[in-house]
């Protein structure tokens, strides 16, 4: 039995990586704007992803020389190639950009000018291009910033995400604006900051299917409800320690290490399940045993489980992408951001278990064919991304 559904868990997950990324966030970019000023000077420096740049601009003036030469210095991976072809189109980039990307003041239009050349970074392995900006604005008064920078119409990205951090108008803080919330302002209230945070941290974690597959993992190997309340709580104390001390900017990993490191993490939590079932004669005397609580291994499923989520605290960090001072309005918009993740986390285990649970014990062998399916199937998904994460490197 437990073969079977390994099979039929493997021939899922195969079926379903075919449609699957190796970085779980591949569909979506995000762009990193620092905003500083008062009064009728702002001054915005944005990050943008080099090569979507090159791309989105090349096609908004359907200029055939500007992607090929961008695209030349990308494949290339040399940095001051890549520098010079941005530097050499600086003002279609800018005309692309300041269609997409405005400040206002009090509702008016601010002008802007480019504040210096543009130069190259890094972002979690990805580079990134620095375009300054100088923005004359008529008036001052309560600032504006409005993106819709890459949108999914030009068909290169689902969606893309404009993460603000800003001390401007005496104000510090940082704003998450998306298709739907495409504008923030320095008079907004602070209740509609934190809703924004809310709802990119459980964006955040139902489009990354890395993280939502660890879950499914936690909820398929938990025999009571015991059991997953420790796994889930475990995990989410280790993410919320390492998510914090990162984007505090206090600790740094690579991406290059975090993203193979999550997809183990999956294959593995799924893989213990799996062993624990193949050692069972009957899945009967598991839940008997559960009912006992946590022996020595499944002790040891926790501690794997917190050591994995300091891992993926790492990776919720590194999609946030704030890097700014310390300051209580950041710590705020860190902790409202980790509450949207743990809501659907919450919500997947409200969901998901009882189901399992009253499965397992109406039949036991419908309980254990059902959660190997599972199991099989993270696993192998876990497993097949681990190895393109790594030959990626």
């Amino acid at each position: 039995m437990l073969k079977r559904a390994a099979a039929i868990g493997l021939a899922a997950a195969f079926a379903v990586l075919s449609a699957t990324p190796a970085q779980a966030h591949g569909f979506t970019s995000t762009v990193y704007v620092d905003v500083t000023g008062d009064g009728a000077g702002v001054r915005t420096n944005l990050e943008l992803e080099y090569d979507l740049l090159f791309v989105s601009a090349a096609d908004y003036l359907k200029n055939d020389p500007l992607f090929r030469e961008g695209d030349a210095a990308f494949q290339a991976g040399d940095t001051a190639a890549q520098a010079t072809a941005v530097n050499h189109h600086i003002q279609t980039i800018t005309g692309y950009v300041t269609e997409r990307f405005a400040v206002t003041a009090n509702g008016r239009p601010c002008e802007s000018s480019v504040a210096g050349p543009m130069t190259m970074g890094e972002r979690e392995g990805v580079p990134y291009t620095l375009l300054p900006l100088i923005w004359n604005c008529p008036d001052a008064g309560s600032h504006e910033v409005r993106s819709g920078l890459f949108p999914a119409s030009e068909e290169y990205v689902r969606d893309t995400k404009t993460i603000v951090t800003y001390a401007l108008d005496g104000r510090t803080g940082s704003a998450a604006l998306d298709a739907a919330t495409p504008q923030f302002s320095t008079a907004q209230a602070w209740w509609q900051r934190a809703w924004e945070f809310l709802t990119l941290g459980a964006e955040h974690l139902l489009s990354g299917p890395d993280h939502i597959l660890f879950l499914l993992a936690l909820i398929a190997g938990s025999r009571r409800l015991r059991e997953i309340v420790l796994a889930a709580s475990a995990f989410t104390v280790a993410h919320s320690v390492t998510f914090l001390l990162a984007a505090l900017g206090l600790v740094h990993v690579p991406a290059s290490i975090v993203e193979p490191i999550i997809a183990a993490s999956i294959a593995v939590v799924a893989a213990w399940h799996l062993v624990r079932l193949a050692r069972r004669r009957d899945h009967a005397d598991d839940l008997e045993a559960g009912s006992r609580g946590l022996d020595r291994a499944g002790w040891l499923r926790i501690a794997i489980v917190f050591a994995f989520g300091l891992i993926h605290g790492l990776g919720f960090a590194g999609a946030l992408g704030i890097q700014e001072a310390w300051s209580w309005t950041l710590l705020w918009s860190l902790l409202v951001f980790n509450v949207g993740i743990e809501l659907v986390q919450l919500a997947g285990i409200a969901l998901l278990f009882p189901v399992l649970a009253l499965l397992r014990k109406r039949s036991p062998r419908a309980g254990a064919w059902s959660t190997g399916v599972i199991s099989a199937g993270v696993a192998a998904m876990g497993l097949v991304w681990l190895v393109q994460r790594v030959t990626d490197l």
